[in-house]
């Protein structure tokens, strides 16, 4: 082969694959130092995590966070991941009172609903909360007072709950309810 076919026939080639490898490896150089790339790879991950399972969460009542107005006294309902993994929340949690007994006094609480849920995603040891509002049970009619050992607390989108110990006044009438609670939100103590 002379050198004329070599150049007309080979070079070419070589020169294209040499012109790929280079652009492949600018791609993935700029893909690398972007910070559209983690946070596009961050989203990624949070659409295919799993729900949080009630197993893998710890559930506790921030009563620091709490703020009082006419009647009512606020307290932050916290979710903390200690699944070992990422896993998202959604919703509103299921709340109601128990007695020592762990039987349900009253009714469950109501749902806030002036801030529409959004999807909450927890990286393990992240924790998310919910604004929990208690009535003063004295001030509400045909309630009937009582004393509730705790919080039944269902994370959103599970049949499992834990009960989170916190003696405060309950409406012991069924049906009846002095707790409100909101949406879960990124964020806690």
């Amino acid at each position: 082969m002379i050198f004329s076919e070599l150049f007309a026939t080979r070079l070419p080639r070589v020169a294209a694959s040499v012109v790929a490898a280079t652009l492949a490896s600018c791609v993935a150089l700029v893909a690398a130092v972007s910070p559209v790339a983690p946070a596009a790879a961050r989203a990624a991950a949070a659409a295919s995590a799993p729900s949080c399972l009630t197993s893998g969460l710890v559930i506790w009542l921030n009563d620091e966070a709490g703020g009082g107005t006419a009647g009512s006294v606020y307290y932050k309902l916290e979710f903390t991941n200690l699944s070992g993994r990422m896993c998202t929340l959604l919703g509103y949690p299921g709340v109601s009172p128990v007695n020592l007994r762990g039987s349900g006094v009253g009714g469950g609480a109501s749902r806030e609903v002036i801030h529409k849920p959004h999807l909450v995603t927890l990286a393990n040891g992240s924790t998310a909360s919910a604004v929990l509002r208690i009535v003063d049970a004295g001030a509400l009619p045909s309630c009937a007072p009582v004393t509730a050992a705790g919080l039944r607390v269902y994370p959103p989108g599970q049949t499992r709950a834990k009960v989170v110990p916190f003696p405060f006044q309950a409406c012991s009438r069924a049906g009846k309810s002095d707790l409100i609670v909101g949406a879960l939100a990124p964020g806690g103590a």
